[in-house]
């Protein structure tokens, strides 16, 4: 019955948009672009319906300015409860792009300097085989080991940073820093810790005085599953037969820089606004973002300081990250040539990893061709 409310309610929302008219539903659009949002508000509602995806919050922002942004579905199912744009969700990896900003903040200001070493902000982490740097840590090529499952889903509670750092500290590289890139969310976890002893703060003080309170990001905080939050969606995962169940409590506080925050699309949306045109970092900071880094033999990967880069089968230049933990994933894309940035966010664990969000960008990139031709070219 649950299940049959939630398509209810999710194709209710789909066909809400008709003649221009508001609606109940929790929604900003741009009638400049009414057709291509019903095109895409389709292609949302069919992914949720047949996934069974609870709850979700989209935003695309394009040519300045948010075109739609809409919370989608159910924020919480025993309740009945719908998602509206101020729902806050579990946005697992991307995670990373706040604590990203923070570090080259913080890079700027002299605080932090990406060659020095780990033991030069935090003296009591065991030294390696080979020294390691700050670099190393934001380009995931310091070889530190990724978390295993039971590290993964365990639902022990770990208050601090540091205490979770206890899990790994005094394990082996499993290869020499700067040979492959290796992404493990504890090169974040130990970052945002390195940060706490170079700024003397802890690091939910870090976040909120460099980024949510200065960037008024309103709809981002830290989780802590011991605080009632308002507007926080309830998690969802499947069991073993693909049926959604509420998801086990599980204690993010340890994992803060790495996977721990809530966040919404529009929030994810002003975040990369930052990377890519706002003043927050320098111009010269920016293209370092998106530089791509050398590996061993000259390889190139795609990601660099959490980000990837590439370029779609028209040679479009495109940014991109996603990201899951237990109970909520999430998505951004960006197209800097285009000035568009597409950002998702649901309460289900992975579902980020199939949601349609390439085919949210299509009705907005340009239709001339002349990418196609140079790609051809």
């Amino acid at each position: 019955m649950k299940r049959g409310i939630q398509i209810v309610v999710l194709f209710s929302v789909l066909f809400g948009l008709s003649n221009c008219k508001k609606t109940e539903t929790d929604i900003l659009y741009s009638k400049k672009y009414l057709n291509e949002i019903k095109q895409i508000r389709q292609e949302i509602g069919y992914f949720m319906a047949g996934n069974f995806v609870p709850g979700a919050s989209v935003a695309i922002w394009k040519d300045g300015e948010f075109i739609y942004s809409e919370g989608i579905g159910l924020a919480s199912k025993d309740l009945n409860v719908r998602a509206t744009r101020s729902t806050k969700f579990r946005i697992g990896r991307i995670s990373e792009l706040y604590t990203t900003l923070i570090y080259f903040k913080l890079v700027e200001e002299g605080v932090l300097h990406p060659d020095s070493t780990i033991q030069h902000y935090y003296p009591d982490f065991p030294a390696k085989e080979y020294p390691l740097t700050l670099e190393q840590l934001v380009q995931h090529t310091s070889g530190i080991r990724e978390p295993n499952l039971r590290e993964e889903t365990g639902q022990g509670f770990y208050i601090s940073l540091q205490k979770g750092i206890d899990k790994f500290k005094d394990d082996p590289l499993i290869c020499p820093p700067g040979l492959y890139q290796y992404p493990s969310s504890y090169n974040f976890n130990l970052l945002g810790a390195i940060m706490e002893k170079a700024t003397n703060k802890r690091f939910h003080e870090i976040f909120k005085s460099y980024l949510t309170d200065t960037l008024h990001l309103n709809h981002t905080l830290l989780d802590n599953p011991f605080l009632s939050i308002e507007d926080r969606s309830n998690f969802f995962d499947q069991n073993m037969i693909s049926q959604v169940v509420n998801s086990t409590t599980i204690d993010l506080r340890h994992r803060a820089p790495s996977e721990g925050i809530l966040s919404n699309a529009e929030d994810l949306v002003n975040l990369t606004r930052e990377f890519i045109a706002g003043n927050y970092i320098s111009e010269d900071t920016r293209q370092k973002v998106f530089t791509k880094i050398h590996l061993v033999d000259n390889y190139v990967p795609d990601m660099t300081n959490s980000w990837m880069v590439m370029t779609d089968n028209r040679g479009n230049l495109i940014y991109g990250k996603d990201g899951s933990v237990t109970g909520g994933s999430a998505s951004v894309l960006v197209y800097p040539d285009e000035n568009l940035i597409i950002a998702c966010a649901t309460n289900l664990t992975k579902a980020s990893a199939d949601f349609p969000i390439f085919k949210l960008a299509e009705p907005f990139l340009s239709k001339d061709g002349k990418k196609e031709e140079e790609a051809k070219k």
